[in-house]
């Protein structure tokens, strides 16, 4: 341990101080353990903290007998790797941020925390001889067990595979093993030879051609703009792109700009890929996003399917990455480590020498800029695939017309004559709670966040005002704060106030709000979805981007 002492580690501690802090090696840690990319706990303070070590060396500016110890090592081999440390490093240099938020960012919220960087052992289940030979009549009246026997027929799944194919999948599995139809092993599944589960669909020429353009470069590093109108089949060229890079064992990251998207999403990548596919994203708990990052940082599985917070995770096989819907703004982080996704996508895709792709039917003026100095490639699809053709637009002047809540009589006769036709309707708006202002219509006095110089959005039925940058509340009031007049108006529309009037309008007919005030809870955003898909739904309000929704 003498020549421990020797070795100084240089950590990055998540404090807003642009610098690393020098520590001792803990007491009897190996020191093969001291690698870069490693985590340790280290006293900061008064508190402890977790840290991540970047730098070994020799000698420190301070005074080795001042030196702490750092407490303990957190992991046996390092979590990030040269790479992934070098991208940190230049988006530390070039947002001027603190290092250790850049560094610990690059973490799922868990091992912020510290917690062990281990993986349960994946429960897997397969089918005993009696399961295997029994006569399926005698589960004819038991259609949930039979169609899980007839799934396990193939090969020992885990219980997260089976989740793919069921939603409730437990209890018809309790009975298959309580009648000795199927028992509990610990065997790893076989890994799977096919890549796709179904062929891919028939691409038109401009599909084909941005396919071709793509494929040719895996090996290297290029920018690709794919410029697709509505409807063209810009997915079938990610699924068809993503095969190719699969097929060469390499890992893919395919970011969304909405969390809304990825259930759909992830429903269409399943069914073509046999492949392991991860999510990661805000409405997953702790637990679920750190098996994510591990499965997807061991190798364990091929595609990642995130929003922002998912750009930085590890990848030891890295092949493409994806940025689905390149143009939108909420691939710019607004709070703490503020960084734009798209523009770290592509620096990481070039310190890896791999592609990076970004879609979209309207591309951001900055990427339009860079195709057009053939920095990016262009790839267009301007045509709808298949026999899709594009829709009708009308303009509405709404000016003199009598609104109710924002909606006019040219776009309630359009809903009503939808809903005749057994038809949905789907409208957009873009803020969320009752109203974005409140104001004193005696004064003019606007409540405002105290915290953020931002007005504070009503949300009536909470009876609250709450701040969308920061999250701060406080009651709705009922006087004025100024001038105390009861005179308070909600000023603007949000999607609450609008639901209340779709409600008074249509009484009748079955409204689904979508927003993040209704999709907080785990599993309303995928309900919701399923029964918008499934036809159970007249009218859908949402801020969200619903394209990917199939029955629409």
């Amino acid at each position: 341990m003498n020549s421990a002492k020797k070795i100084i580690l240089s950590i990055a501690v998540p404090i807003p101080l642009n610098r690393l802090f020098d520590y001792l090696p803990p007491d009897d840690c190996i020191l093969e353990h001291l690698q870069p990319g490693i985590r340790l706990k280290v006293p900061f303070g008064k508190n402890t903290k977790t840290g991540v070590l970047l730098l070994l060396k020799s000698d420190s500016n301070i005074d080795t007998s001042k030196l702490k110890k750092a407490h303990a090592i957190l992991d046996n081999a390092p979590l990030l790797s040269s790479k992934d440390l070098e991208l940190l490093y230049w988006a530390q240099t070039y947002y001027h941020h603190p290092i250790g938020d850049v560094f610990l960012s690059a973490f799922p919220t868990a091992l912020r925390k510290g917690k062990p960087s281990t993986l349960k052992l994946p429960r897997y289940f397969q089918l005993t001889e009696a399961g295997k030979s029994i006569d399926h009549q005698a589960l004819k009246n038991a259609p949930k067990q039979l169609a899980l026997l007839k799934l396990l027929q193939e090969k020992a799944l885990s219980s997260q595979e089976i989740s793919h194919f069921f939603k409730l999948w437990r209890a018809p599995l309790k009975a298959l093993i309580e009648k000795k139809y199927a028992i509990e092993t610990r065997q790893t599944s076989t890994k799977e030879e096919l890549i796709t589960r179904v062929a891919p669909l028939t691409a038109n020429s401009e599909q084909q051609a941005a396919i071709n353009t793509v494929t040719a470069q895996l090996d290297k590093f290029s920018v690709h703009l794919l410029e697709g109108v509505t409807g063209s089949g810009k997915t079938e060229v990610y699924l068809q792109i993503i095969q190719q890079v699969l097929e060469n064992g390499l890992q893919v990251l395919v970011l969304l700009p909405e969390i809304t998207l990825t259930p759909q999403l992830e429903a269409r990548f399943k069914q073509r890929f046999t492949v392991a596919i991860e999510t990661y994203h805000s409405q997953h708990n702790e637990t679920q996003r750190l098996t994510a990052w591990l499965n997807m940082q061991q190798g364990n599985s091929a595609i990642l399917l995130g929003t922002r917070s998912a750009l930085l995770t590890p990848l030891p096989r890295p092949g493409l990455i994806i940025l689905d819907e390149e143009h939108d703004a909420s691939f710019k982080q607004q709070e703490g480590f503020r960084f734009s996704a798209r523009d770290v996508a592509i620096v990481r895709a070039k310190m890896l020498n791999i592609p990076v792709i970004l879609g979209s039917a309207t591309p951001s003026l900055e990427s339009l800029y860079n195709a057009q100095k053939k920095r990016y490639q262009l790839l267009k699809l301007p045509k709808r695939a298949g026999e899709a053709v594009p829709p009708s637009l009308s303009l509405l002047d709404i000016r003199n017309q009598a609104l109710q809540e924002g909606l006019s009589p040219p776009l309630i006769r359009a809903i009503n004559k939808t809903l005749a036709k057994n038809e949905q309707v789907l409208l957009f708006l873009n803020r969320r709670g009752f109203a974005p202002t409140l104001i004193c219509h005696s004064c003019g006095w606007v409540a405002q966040c105290t915290r953020c110089d931002a007005n504070l959005v009503v949300h009536y039925r909470q009876q609250k005002l709450r701040c969308h940058h920061c999250a701060s509340e406080q009651a709705l009031p009922r006087h004025c704060c100024a001038c105390k007049s009861e005179q308070l108006s909600p000023l603007g529309l949000g999607t609450e106030r609008v639901e209340n009037a779709l409600h008074s309008l249509f009484p009748q007919q079955k409204i689904v709000r979508l927003d993040r005030d209704r999709t907080q809870r785990k599993g309303v955003l995928e309900q919701h979805l399923e029964a918008i898909n499934q036809g159970q739904v007249d009218i859908i309000l949402s801020t969200q981007k619903l394209g990917l929704i199939n029955s629409l």
